[in-house]
């Protein structure tokens, strides 16, 4: 088994989905994104967005539970041990694409784009990934580009 199958680069691995009702969208909001259409049902619906949202940061914040619930890699059949997989170093380009209005269901995604070894850390890599989540109209509502350290031996 090479490392790119191990990774599935190139594969679009569906996370799973999250339905963001309005009392969570409120509580999330309250402690972490205080804005008037977070937390507010009446303002939120006089507001430019129309009604109540989800804060960007509840669902980038649900994309890594939905992330950390799911396998990272295939199984691994490789000669050695597994890699193991570390922190991140890191995310950029995070867009919040369309509100995820109270009520909406989103399917979060992970795609694995390539791998690299990293010079200053050896026997690790540095694995990228396309992250993205779709509201049920099939319309992107968030994506960023993310990285993570594998430990590979």
């Amino acid at each position: 088994m090479t490392l790119d199958e191990f990774f599935r680069i190139g594969t679009t691995v569906t996370l799973g989905s999250h339905k963001f009702e309005a009392e969570a969208i409120k509580a999330f909001a309250r402690k972490y994104d205080p804005q008037i259409f977070h937390i507010d049902e009446e303002a939120a619906r006089k507001s430019l967005l129309g009604g109540l949202c989800a804060s960007g940061w509840h669902t980038a914040a649900t994309w890594m539970k939905l992330n950390l619930e799911s396998r990272m890699g295939a199984e691994w059949t490789g000669p050695g041990p597994a890699p193991e997989f570390g922190p991140s170093p890191g995310f950029k380009n995070l867009k919040w694409l369309k509100p995820v209005f109270a009520g909406e269901t989103v399917t979060f995604t992970r795609t694995a784009l390539s791998h690299r070894p990293i010079s200053s850390r050896p026997g690790w890599r540095l694995l990228s990934l396309r992250s993205e989540a779709f509201d049920s109209t099939g319309d992107k509502v968030l994506e960023f580009e993310s990285a993570v350290l594998v430990k590979v031996e």
